[in-house]
């Protein structure tokens, strides 16, 4: 719900820093600019010029901190409202004192999103951009932000809004023959539409068929090194990340808990998981690292089962494939730069495993590009013109508005009447305007900017 009032926050992290902003925003933003700010020669504000001068509390005079202000007409603003930003000193006192005395002047404290939000409602950005910013803000790679910046500039947006022009199309067609029955619906006109909702189709599956790489670089993914004791999966970890951050030992059992670190590979963050050897054991705690380390191996997208190269394969190394089976991994032969003992099974030599030294480095890029390829299949991810289905909110509307448009597909097969094809085509576009917001209910409209800062 969108009410027509003024609002302000702290748009920058408080503490001790250069620079505080505070925005305000609404229709009295230039009152309370002009009642807050002084500077010399005194004068109104020009839109969109920075002007340098005083923060001053209205009721006594006294002068609360230099700064610089500048006011941002509407519609060309952030919000398409008016909007005066303060760029005060750092620090939180004086940053929540400006604060106070713009709320004490005429604005209310913005909701979280709460800006970002009047830009949507406004007409700024459509409801894909909006939840592109907290994606920018969040973004833990230079590949997954510019994701997030390409979503932002409307891009996938351009796609969601032909998906729609074709089902609107073909409603059009539907409608013109309810409307005017005496005008029988003809072969061409009947064969358009059909063309018209299948490209609709395989648009919208293209996009769901990328969903998994936009998911993997807007949440991340999770990447578990397993392996028997003594392999060197910990040695592994710390060639991955480029720092020492598991403990090395040559003797076996050395890490019993889970040991987690995020890092960046060709732009794509991996949290990586080292964890227990996998092995029989009497010893009850490294026992219970074996058990964390299986309950990881079934809720981690990608698993790097390490073996030792110079030695050969046994029966902990075995029952470990076993566990894999049917599973999303690599093999990876570790301690490649000593003499080679191992000898790998029929199912495992299938695999193409990749021959690395996670003592000399020898094969880490090799390794590392495996595990981008598993995710992305080479593909370049930070272009400038790629973009994909990165959130669950936007794949759940697409996939019911793909089953709408296959409902009217049968339907049209089936030769059933107009009004129910029309209907089929509606359910469609309530669907696809869940994505840009058109159609969106308050309640998920709320929950979406919920999740924003305050501020932004």
């Amino acid at each position: 719900m969108y009410i027509n009032d003024s609002i302000a926050a702290i748009s920058t992290p408080l503490g001790e820093g250069g620079v505080a902003v505070i925005r305000v925003s609404g229709d009295r933003a230039v009152n309370i600019g002009e009642k807050l700010f002084r500077r010399k020669p005194d004068g109104g504000f020009e839109s969109h010029r920075f002007y340098y001068g005083k923060i001053v509390d209205p009721d006594d005079g006294k002068s609360v901190d230099e700064a610089m202000v500048v006011l941002m007409k509407a519609p060309r603003s952030y919000t398409r409202e008016d909007v005066f930003e303060i760029q005060c000193h750092g620090g939180y006192l004086v940053a929540k004192k400006v604060l106070g005395l713009v709320l004490r002047n005429g604005a209310r404290l913005a909701q979280p999103g709460e800006f970002t939000k009047r830009a949507f409602l406004n007409g700024r950005i459509d409801l894909v951009q909006a939840e592109a910013v907290i994606d920018v803000i969040r973004g833990k790679t230079e590949a997954a932000i510019s994701l997030a910046q390409n979503h932002r500039e409307g891009i996938l947006s351009g796609e969601i809004e032909r998906i729609k022009d074709n089902i609107l199309n073909a409603l059009t067609i539907v409608e013109a023959h309810i409307d005017f029955p005496e005008e029988e619906i003809g072969t061409d006109n009947s064969n358009e539409t059909k063309k018209i909702v299948s490209e609709a189709v395989e648009k919208i599956k293209t996009l769901l068929e990328g969903y998994e790489e936009g998911r993997s670089l807007r949440e991340g993914v999770s990447v578990l090194i397993a392996g028997k004791p003594n392999v060197g999966k910990s040695s592994l970890l710390n060639a991955l990340v480029k720092e020492m951050r598991a403990i090395v030992n040559p003797n076996p059992g050395t890490t019993r808990d889970v040991i987690e670190e995020v890092v960046n590979i060709k732009g794509l963050p991996v949290k990586m998981f080292d964890t227990a050897g996998i092995c029989e054991t009497d010893d009850v705690i490294e026992r219970e690292g074996v058990e964390l380390a299986l309950e990881k191996v079934r809720k981690t997208d990608l698993i790097l089962f390490v073996l030792d190269s110079s030695s050969p394969v046994d029966s902990n190394d075995l029952r470990i494939a076993g566990v894999l089976e049917g599973r999303n991994y690599l093999a990876v032969i570790n301690k490649c730069d000593l003499d080679e003992k191992i000898s790998l099974p029929e199912s495992l030599a299938n695999r193409e495993p990749i021959y690395v030294s996670a003592k000399s480095g020898e094969g880490i890029e090799k390794l590392q590009k495996a595990i981008y390829d598993s995710f992305f299949h080479g593909k370049a991810i930070d272009s400038r013109e790629y973009f994909a289905l990165s959130n669950i909110r936007h794949r759940e509307a697409l996939v019911n508005c793909l089953k709408a448009l296959k409902r009217f597909e049968r339907n049209v097969t089936d030769n059933m009447i107009l009004e129910l094809l029309a209907v089929e085509l509606r359910d469609a576009l309530q669907a696809i305007g869940e994505v840009t917001g058109e159609t969106i209910r308050e309640e998920v409209l709320e929950r979406i900017f919920e999740r924003f800062c305050i501020g932004k």
